[in-house]
């Protein structure tokens, strides 16, 4: 495997990575909302997460389409 295809491999992991910390997050809060007491607006941390997993589907995305393995 080139330098360079290891470099999108380890972009898209990492990306990716990050994507299914942010969904857990979500679903934590989802099932378990009362038992989180330092986010007492339950529904704007989940605004935040869905944020962030919208930035990385947006990096998955730039690198899927400009720049495959």
């Amino acid at each position: 495997m080139s330098n360079r295809a290891e470099m999108i491999k380890a972009l898209k992991s990492h990306a990716q990575g990050h994507i299914d910390k942010h969904k857990m997050n979500v679903e934590v809060y989802l099932n378990n909302s009362v038992g989180i007491g330092e986010h007492p607006d339950v529904l704007e941390a989940i605004e935040k997460e869905i944020a962030v997993i919208a930035t990385y589907m947006d990096e998955l995305e730039v690198l899927n389409r400009y720049f495959p393995e």
